[in-house]
């Protein structure tokens, strides 16, 4: 199997207090530590975060496990997880405007 193959991807909405805490900036960082590519958005509701993640499966498990307790300020009240056929993300964790 080639490194590729073994990639997962998953996409997630995050609810509660994540904007305007730094949420994004904590997703990103913690991505780029564990190697994940992909971006985090703030959604227009006001009161929801999107993310996509693409990377090893424990990586991402991982990733998940920080964004359900997020950075010191933010409330994680739900987190909606649907892992995806991965696209093919190159390049750094980005956050998206």
């Amino acid at each position: 199997m080639t490194d590729q193959s073994q990639k997962r991807a998953v996409q997630a909405v995050v609810a509660g207090r994540v904007q305007g805490v730094g949420f994004r900036q904590f997703v990103q960082r913690s991505a780029q530590e564990l190697n994940v590519t992909g971006w985090v958005s703030n959604r227009e509701d006001g009161s929801t975060v999107e993310l996509q993640a693409e990377g090893r499966e424990a990586d991402l498990l991982r990733l998940i496990e920080l964004v359900r307790t997020g950075p010191a300020g933010a409330r994680v009240d739900e987190i909606d997880v649907e892992w995806i056929t991965p696209p093919g993300q190159t390049g750094p964790f980005q956050i998206r405007t």
